[in-house]
């Protein structure tokens, strides 16, 4: 199952963007090679940056970490009732009211990155449980149609997202 094979019926416009930075890779091997980039890139951040916010009301770089184990969660929550043929139409979330209430700045590096691998284990376990007709699924959440399959590049595209975000607005790369 690769991007190249998501219809635009799957996902709404607003995660285009993610999608479209995910590239043609199988869903499993693109969640994996992922979780590696991502865990190795973080790892390299000096930790006097890992609290720096690059304007007022900005996230520090653990509060992203933190916003996306919590999008990953939801998303894959969401993924599992798609799957299994749940019809209700899920609410959205608000990331912005998340992110203070996580505490994110006074956890450790290390227990974040621990979560992370333990939330992308979780997440290649799921997908890899879902067969193809549980992949094409559809459901509701944020009153917008979406498959498990677009679901998981999502989460794919939204960690790459984040982590170009770090490099041109808090390390200046």
């Amino acid at each position: 199952m690769t991007v190249s094979e998501l219809s635009f019926q799957e996902y709404h416009p607003y995660y285009k963007n993610y999608i479209d930075q995910v590239g043609d890779v199988n869903l499993i091997e693109g969640l994996e090679s992922s979780f590696i980039r991502t865990l190795s890139f973080i790892k390299e951040i000096p930790n006097d940056k890992l609290t720096y916010q690059y304007a007022e009301g900005k996230w520090t770089i653990k509060e992203i970490v933190q916003h996306l184990i919590d999008s990953e969660l939801i998303f894959n929550y969401r993924a599992l009732r798609f799957a299994r043929n749940d019809q209700v139409s899920l609410p959205g979330f608000d990331e912005n009211a998340y992110v203070p209430a996580s505490l994110a700045n006074n956890r450790g590096l290390d227990q974040l990155l621990n979560h992370y691998a333990s939330v992308r284990q979780s997440t290649v376990a799921l997908f890899s449980s879902f067969d193809k007709d549980m992949l094409l699924r559809i459901g509701q959440a944020s009153e917008s149609n979406m498959s498990v399959r677009a679901l998981g590049f999502v989460i794919i595209g939204h960690e790459i997202h984040h982590c170009k975000i770090i490099k041109e607005r808090y390390l200046d790369l």
